[in-house]
């Protein structure tokens, strides 16, 4: 057993369930539509976007509307509001009445169309217009394989977005997590929406803390299947795993260093947890905290600078970072008596974590330049928030109505999705990278 830092539902998620016997890797992917999500956005932001989307002209015909999953990718991200265009007909070749969508109040209208091809597989063709300019901003098209056709709609969002932000989409980018159904434990990887979800691992002991590293590749994670906390990494498109950790005591809280070239973690072989680097050529772990505190849940920041973690050395849960060499760290949080779980964004502006305010724990982004803290949920049990690579939202696992799902918010908390799954207990969520 671990003494890291959690409140009580996560200790008894975690690290006080009973190691069984066994465990499976699938080598290859199933996919499971008891995982799948429902995506339902709440919240209205400052300043959004007017956008319309016209039906895909060939979209009732399509195994997926793509139509439908571009305008849902854009106002998840907060940053559009839909203008009804539900009852318009046209496609990529349409030129638009500008003077009319002006008057309808959108800025922006998205076109399209689905065509099967006589392989079976899909013509995919979208064209966005800049109403306010009378521009033709140029459009995207994809041939797919049935399988690939949200993939296909998902690169299309990110063509919008980018074209009208002048920042990366990340609709194409995945999300691993984990979920427990009865006593099987699955490790999973998903769309940025949470559908298309295809089980990587599945065992009858917890899977916890899975960590995508820097290139999209690969997913460390903490396995109990040796009756203790064991550290592994999972080649996601082979099966293929690794043993990364399993010293004496336990093994836990991995996280890869920017490079990708090492990963740091939590130890206990000393005794009591420490943070520890773990060459993975094979070297002897280095040990980077000397207290005799809890030193845990260590993760860097995107310029490999610092190694953000949490530490009780002073009588309380606070969040520190230090050199990726150790030293001596400096205290990051000092607002609330327990802070956990820290997460960076990409651009090394934000730090997400959770804070216990009043016997609540709930989800906070701290400015790092200022120091300025904000509480952004209004749920009570929010855990282990995660960064899009465009650290534009983040990802977490809370409870809503008693039931465990993974939400995703903007950093102002204004604009929330519900992924809620419809099979087990939701937990564990980490976001992806860009692909490479």
């Amino acid at each position: 057993m671990t003494s890291d830092f959690f409140h009580p539902a996560l200790l008894k998620r975690r690290y006080l369930l009973k190691a069984m016997a066994g465990a499976g890797v699938l080598a290859s992917i199933t996919t499971d539509v008891l995982a799948q999500f429902r995506v339902e956005v709440s919240g209205v932001g400052l300043t959004q976007f007017p956008i319309a989307i016209a039906p895909f002209r060939g979209d009732a015909q399509a195994p997926q509307k793509i139509g439908g999953i571009v305008q849902a990718d854009l106002e998840r991200s907060g940053m559009f509001r839909s203008i009804d265009a539900a009852a318009v007909m046209a496609d990529e070749s349409t030129r638009p009445d500008l003077a009319n969508w002006r008057q309808k109040g959108a800025d922006a209208l998205v076109t399209g169309s689905t065509s099967r091809l006589a392989d079976g597989r899909f013509d995919v063709r979208l064209r966005l217009w800049d109403i306010v300019r009378g521009q033709d901003l140029g459009g995207r098209s994809y041939t797919v394989g049935p399988a690939d056709l949200r993939l296909a709609a998902h690169r299309l969002a990110d063509f919008v977005y980018e074209k009208l932000t002048g920042e990366k989409g990340i609709f194409s980018t995945r999300i691993a997590y984990v979920t427990k159904t009865g006593q099987r434990y699955t490790l999973w990887v998903a769309d940025a929406d949470g559908e298309g979800a295809q089980s990587a691992l599945t065992s009858p002991e917890p899977i916890i803390s899975p960590a995508w590293s820097p290139s999209g590749t690969q997913l460390a994670y903490v396995s109990f299947e040796s009756r203790k906390p064991v550290i592994y990494s999972h080649d996601v498109a082979t099966g293929k795993r690794r043993l990364l950790a399993n010293f004496r005591g336990s093994n836990s809280a991995p996280a890869w260093s920017p490079d990708g070239k090492q990963v740091v973690a939590t130890l206990s072989q000393a005794g009591g947890s420490q943070i520890y680097a773990l060459g993975l050529n094979g070297s002897a772990p280095v040990r980077l905290t000397q207290s005799s505190s809890i030193d845990t849940e260590p993760t860097f920041s995107p310029d490999g600078k610092y190694i953000y973690f949490v530490s009780d050395r002073g009588g309380s849960p606070q969040i520190y970072r230090m050199s990726p060499a150790g030293g001596n760290p400096e205290r990051v949080t000092f607002t609330g008596s327990y802070n956990i779980s820290p997460a960076i964004s990409p651009d090394g502006r934000w730090l997400a974590y959770v804070s216990r305010v009043g016997g609540a724990f709930k989800l906070h982004v701290m400015e790092l330049a200022t120091g300025s803290a904000t509480p952004i949920t209004d749920t009570t049990a929010d855990e282990r928030p995660s960064f899009a690579p465009n650290s534009r939202l983040i990802v977490y696992a809370t409870q809503e109505q008693g039931k465990e799902a993974l939400m995703t918010t903007t950093l102002d908390g204004k604009i929330k999705a519900r992924l809620s799954g419809a099979g087990g207990d939701i937990r564990e969520p980490d976001w992806g990278p860009f692909q490479r």
